[in-house]
């Protein structure tokens, strides 16, 4: 056999698994909207990416970054985008609004955001009562960061009117607006928090990096970054569901293995905000945050709801169904396939 016709005929066959598996596939070319991509809140989804694993399942995904979950959101209800990789709340949020969408495969299970006041423009901080008149950043307004902070604002007595919420975006620009002094404080995610920790520019009043401590405020598992669709996607495409529950299930147990080391190789130079050293501590701050295995926990969804009951009366009064908003059964499957010790 010559060379050549040799090479071509060995790459076609490496290549067909991957190419029946997207014959197979109802939906193979897709799109994901996500909002702050290069938070660790998404470090499985960076990873799913970066390691192949869509592409071993057989899609072809495009990934849309917005400002913040609220607009990754909106891009599913509107059409623009088949999934989202986002908060865990929204499906009970916007099942109250009349929108039935599910989770169907965990990322985070805590919600790895940080409460913080800024030193500068609030030396003189005693507690989150002080927060009243003052402006706090926030990813996107509505977005996961948003409802954090609005759950502690409420546990201290103030209404989200008693302050002024303004989006700073999750990089670069959340950071220069707690600098200079433009917003009093922040709710946001790693690597932002640890980078602005470090350089004395915020004092932290609530973190959710902790399980434990993420539990205490919530009263409860409250699962955070996860993928979701709207119901009738996950009914109509049971196997593209399966190949991106299964990518996202294998990154992250990919992550539970890895070390700091493993993880700069694999996250983009542009994630590690031009401080590799911040990166490394924020990725161990949240590491045990992020979900090991892929698994919605049973009590999650009732969690979800009493958070956003606390702040938000229509939602007090909603009649859900709380187990339609989430499923572990293809996360179920995934980790079969792709157990490790």
């Amino acid at each position: 056999m010559q060379r050549r016709p040799f090479i071509v005929a060995v790459a076609a066959a490496l290549a067909a698994p991957a190419v029946l598996r997207a014959q197979s596939l109802e939906k193979p070319k897709l799109s994901l909207g996500v909002g702050g991509k290069n938070l660790l809140y998404y470090l499985p989804l960076t990873v799913a990416e970066q390691l192949g694993y869509f592409k071993e399942e057989g899609l072809d995904l495009t990934i849309n970054d917005f400002a913040g979950g609220s607009q990754s959101l909106r891009a599913l209800i509107g059409g623009s985008v088949d999934v989202v990789s986002g908060a865990f709340e929204h499906t009970v949020n916007m099942q109250a609004k009349g929108q039935r969408l599910k989770a169907f495969v965990l990322q985070g299970r805590a919600p790895q955001i940080v409460l913080g006041i800024n030193p500068k423009t609030m030396p003189n901080y005693k507690s989150v009562a002080d927060l009243k008149g003052k402006k706090i950043g926030v990813t996107a307004p509505g977005s996961s960061t948003n409802v954090m902070a609005n759950f502690v604002l409420a546990r201290a007595g103030l209404k989200p009117s008693d302050v002024s919420f303004v989006g700073v975006g999750a990089s670069s620009g959340a950071v220069a607006a707690m600098r200079a002094g433009q917003i009093d404080a922040i709710s946001n995610l790693d690597p932002v928090i640890t980078l602005l920790q470090r350089s004395g520019d915020l004092k932290i009043v609530a973190d959710t990096r902790v399980v434990a401590e993420a539990d205490k405020i919530f009263g409860g598992p409250m699962p955070a970054g996860c993928l979701y669709a709207k119901e009738e996607f996950v009914a109509k495409n049971p196997a593209t569901t399966q190949a991106l529950a299964n990518a996202i299930v294998r990154a992250d147990q990919w992550i539970r293995g890895a070390g700091a080391a493993d993880i700069i190789k694999v996250v983009p130079e542009a994630y590690l905000l031009g401080d590799r050293a911040v990166y490394i501590d924020a990725f161990l701050a949240a590491k045990g945050a992020l979900s090991p295995d892929g698994m919605i926990p049973d009590k999650g969804a009732q969690t979800a709801f009493s958070a956003l009951a606390s702040i938000d009366a229509e939602i007090a009064k909603a009649k859900l169904d709380l187990g339609a908003v989430y499923t572990n059964d293809f996360v179920k499957k995934a980790n079969a396939k792709y157990r490790t010790a």
